[in-house]
Parts: structure tokens; C-alpha cells; sequence
């Protein structure tokens, strides 16, 4: 299979870095780096700047299957172009990504025309940001055991929004976010994948959305809970008691050029890794072999995204994916600090009383920390292999 890429590829590629290396000045370039996994409390005045400078150069939304909302488009092949440089260039990391890349598919393939025109501008400008209500306390990678509930408000004549009572929790850029697209329980009594509706909600509600951080034993706090009290949610995405099939559809959005994203900021850090590795000095051959593995698995996972991107009939690609990835990058936290030795089991090295502990953290120390979760977050390793027990090769489901 040919993996390469062709004339009109490598002439976005050119231009694709051009621009970014023109816009990537000022308070832009003191955000490179800013905002990837484990990091996304750092810079977002400056990334959601940023998004907003993305949006008037048409990069948000290439890959959307609409036009006419400011974005250029481009093929497969060139949306990987793009991301590419923009990874090698380390831009700051987005904030805008959920609502472009997850809601805004979702809008197109099962929102109304009005919804569409209401919120893709938004999103195509970098101006209207996004969070995930998905997962909650007692319903993680199990969101068919979701209680959050919406009642709807009636009024005379006419039906009115939706009033969302419940805890959502795993948020990632809640704080930041204008609106977030809730999964919630519309139907009274109903049961697992019944009766569940997909709201969208605006963030903004004083009294009744409240936002808790979630501290994290790195120290920093990307994840939040956030709280509904009565909060109004006045559009409903694919229809009333449709939200799971809503979900499911975006859920399979998941794949593809951002998992590529995702495989050079590993390059970066498996290449720290490795030079950390090197200035030891001591020829580990245990610990030369496990770099030489991670290497050829990154590699393998790299040829493995590009064969499925264009295979949307494939319901098993992103829990494949996401296997792959997840183990990987928790593996590499850990033979992060086995290069280190002993001296990365101590603590931050550069922590005394009245500094913040994460501020102390190296970057071994905190990236083997945040890789704990990564076959947790997003869906666990034991979720992953259910799906594709059941919906690709046809096993029974598992007892409940």
C-alpha cells in the first residue's frame, strides 16, 4: 500500500507552513508547545486568540461535508498535510477541537438546517467553543447508565426548552467552553440506550451550570465535573429520544487525521525519551530494546491510521486506535522514568513550600503521570475490546 503523497499535497504542505510560520508571531509564538494532553491549562487566553486567528485563515473545519462557512476545504490527504506541519511547528494546542472536529460533524449529519447555520459559523470563525457532556460518576465508558435528566418546559401553545438537572463529570475544557453537548435521559423511567436525547447547552447560566475543576496528582486540573441545575437547553439534535444514535455517530467521528496529530507530539516525546536515554550513558540493552520497540509500534500505529482514514464503514477503526494508542503512550510514561532511574521517583525537584506542586514536575515525571489514564479516558481498554467483540466480529455481548 502507498503511503505517500502527491504534487498537490506537498504544494499545501509548502503553503500550509508558510502561513503558519507568518501567523505564529507574538503572543502566538510564546504559546508553541502550550495546551497538549496533560497541559491544557497553560496559555488559553493566548490558543483561544489563536482559534480566532485559525478562523479568518479558513483552516477550522477542512474536513466537514458542508460549505459555505468561511473553511477551505481539503482532501484526506491534505488535512494530514496540514496537521502535520502544524504539529511539527508545535502550534499551540487547540481548544476549539471538540466543537470542530466532534459536534460539529455530528450537526451535519443529523442537525437541522437552521442548527447548522446557527452554530457551524461559530465554530468555522474560532469564536464559539465546546465541551463533551458525556461521562458521569456513576456512568464512565457505560454512558447507556447515564441519570442526568431533562424535563421539558411546557408553555401555553407551544412546547418549550428542555430544563437539565445532573452532574457530568471528565470535561475536558469546561472552564473555557461557550456550550456543551449533553447526553441526557428525556424519557421518565426509561432504561439504558432509551430514551436519551442530545441537548445542546449553553455554558453561561449563572446559578444554574456550575463548573469544578478536578485536581489531578500531576497537579493541574484539565478535567472538570460540571453541575446542572435546571439549566435551559433549548435545541435537541437528531429529535427527541434519538440521542444515542447521535452519540454513537459522533463517537465514530473519533478516527483518522487527529489520531495522526496525536502520533507526531509521540515522536516528540519518544525522541526526548530517547536523548535522555543516550545521556545516561549507561547502554541499558533492556532499556535500548524497549525504546527500539516503542519506536516500531509508533511507526506501525502511523501506517496502521492512514490505511483506515477514509474507512467510515469501519466500526471497529477508532477502538482500535484508541487500544493502540492508549497502551502505547502509558508504556512510554513508564520507560520515561525507567530512563531516568531512581532520581525520577523522587519528588519535583524543583518544589519547596509556596510553589505549586506541578510547577515542580520534570517532563518524565509528569508525562508518566498523566499516561495513567490513558486506557481509561475516552473510552477503557475493556470497553474498546467489547466493541469490537460485538459490532465487528459478531461475538456475544457481554452478561450485564
Amino acid at each position: 500500500m502507498d503511503f505517500s503523497f502527491g504534487a498537490e499535497d506537498e504544494e499545501l504542505r509548502t503553503r500550509a507552513r508558510a502561513w503558519l510560520t507568518e501567523h505564529l508571531v507574538g503572543p502566538y509564538a510564546d504559546a508553541l508547545g502550550l495546551g497538549g494532553p496533560g497541559s491544557e491549562h497553560e496559555g488559553v487566553d493566548a490558543r483561544r486568540a489563536w482559534e480566532r486567528e485559525l478562523g479568518r485563515g479558513g483552516w477550522i473545519g477542512q474536513g466537514w461535508e458542508a460549505e459555505g462557512y468561511g473553511n477551505r476545504r481539503l482532501s484526506l490527504t491534505g488535512q494530514v498535510v496540514w496537521a502535520e506541519e502544524y504539529a511539527a511547528l508545535r502550534a499551540p494546542g487547540r481548544v476549539g477541537h471538540i466543537g470542530e472536529n466532534l459536534l460539529a460533524p455530528t450537526l451535519i449529519a443529523y442537525g437541522s438546517p437552521e442548527q447548522r447555520d446557527r452554530f457551524l459559523p461559530g465554530i468555522a470563525r474560532g469564536e464559539e467553543l465546546w465541551c463533551q457532556g458525556y461521562s458521569e460518576p456513576g456512568a464512565g465508558s457505560d454512558l447507556a447508565g447515564i441519570r442526568t435528566a431533562a424535563v421539558r418546559e411546557h408553555r401555553p401553545g407551544t412546547d418549550g426548552p428542555f430544563r437539565v438537572t445532573g452532574q457530568k463529570i471528565w470535561t475536558s475544557l469546561a472552564r473555557d467552553a461557550d456550550w456543551c453537548f449533553v447526553l441526557a435521559r428525556t424519557e421518565p423511567g426509561s432504561r439504558r440506550h432509551h430514551g436519551l436525547s442530545f441537548l445542546l447547552v449553553r455554558m453561561d447560566q449563572p446559578g444554574r451550570v456550575d463548573v469544578r475543576p478536578i485536581r489531578q496528582m500531576s497537579g493541574t486540573s484539565e478535567f472538570n465535573e460540571v453541575f446542572f441545575d435546571g439549566a435551559v437547553a433549548a435545541e435537541v439534535v437528531g429529535g427527541e429520544g434519538n440521542g444515542w444514535t447521535v452519540a454513537m455517530g459522533l463517537l465514530a467521528l473519533e478516527r483518522g487525521v487527529s489520531t495522526l496529530v496525536q502520533q507526531i507530539g509521540f515522536a516528540a516525546e519518544l525522541e526526548r525519551v530517547l536523548g535522555a536515554y543516550v545521556a545516561a550513558g549507561t547502554g541499558d540493552p533492556v532499556l535500548r530494546e524497549r525504546l527500539v520497540q516503542q519506536w516500531a509500534e509508533l511507526r506501525t500505529m502511523r501506517w496502521n491510521a492512514l490505511r483506515t482514514l477514509g474507512a467510515t464503514d469501519d466500526p471497529g477503526a477508532p477502538s482500535v486506535a484508541k487500544l493502540l494508542w492508549g497502551g502505547w503512550h502509558r508504556r512510554l510514561g513508564e520507560l520515561a522514568v525507567a530512563v531516568r532511574g531512581a532520581a525520577a521517583s523522587a519528588g519535583p525537584a524543583a518544589w519547596a513550600p509556596g510553589i505549586p506542586y506541578e510547577r515542580g514536575l520534570d517532563e518524565e515525571q509528569r508525562l508518566f503521570l498523566f499516561t495513567r489514564a490513558d486506557t481509561i479516558y475516552g473510552g477503557s481498554d475493556e470497553i474498546q475490546r467489547n466493541i469490537i467483540a460485538e459490532r465487528v466480529l459478531g461475538l456475544p455481548k457481554e452478561p450485564r
